[in-house]
């Protein structure tokens, strides 16, 4: 259930249009309800459908387009790494198949311990620094040669220990 916080959230996005256009709003809308609940189920589809006045189907045409939604619940750190053209042509794929052995799960699994999911998408629009990878739908990695990833695997597990 999306709570009180994330409509207030919400309200704030709409009010960024006409009235008459808060549909406009979706994108956001399924963004703070993702943070608030880790991944979009149909019920809160259907929450932010009602919330802005548009049919279920409509919200889910937006979520399931966009890979930045999740689905399904998700690692803590999910990682898309781009297999665009471009990014193929400079190991694109070479870096997935890498960090498939490195976590020990294929595409689209997260590692048994929840820590990550590992995707692929389409272009991150860094085309000149391939291979790149986005962590979280967030950070941006660049020029990911098999030692990068494998210290940002590493890097991330190690932040994950506590003393």
């Amino acid at each position: 259930m999306i709570s009180e916080e994330s409509k207030t959230r919400f309200a704030q996005e709409v009010a960024k249009y006409p009235a008459d256009q808060k549909q406009s709003a979706v994108m956001a809308c399924l963004a703070i309800a993702q943070q608030q609940l880790g991944h979009l189920s149909a019920e809160t589809e259907r929450e932010v459908a009602e919330y802005l006045g548009m049919a279920p189907m409509a919200v889910h045409e937006v979520s399931s387009f966009y890979n930045m939604y999740n689905l399904e619940p998700v690692g803590k750190y999910k990682l898309n790494v781009c297999t665009n053209l471009p990014c193929q042509l400079r190991g694109g794929k070479h870096a997935l198949s890498h960090l498939e052995h490195k976590l020990g799960v294929a595409l689209g699994e997260t590692t048994a311990d929840g820590m990550f999911t590992l995707q692929q998408c389409e272009c991150l629009g860094a085309c000149a620094d391939a291979p790149v990878l986005l962590v979280n739908d967030h950070d941006m990695c660049s020029f990911m040669s098999d030692d990068k990833l494998d210290q940002l695997v590493d890097g991330l597990r190690a932040s994950e220990v506590k003393p």
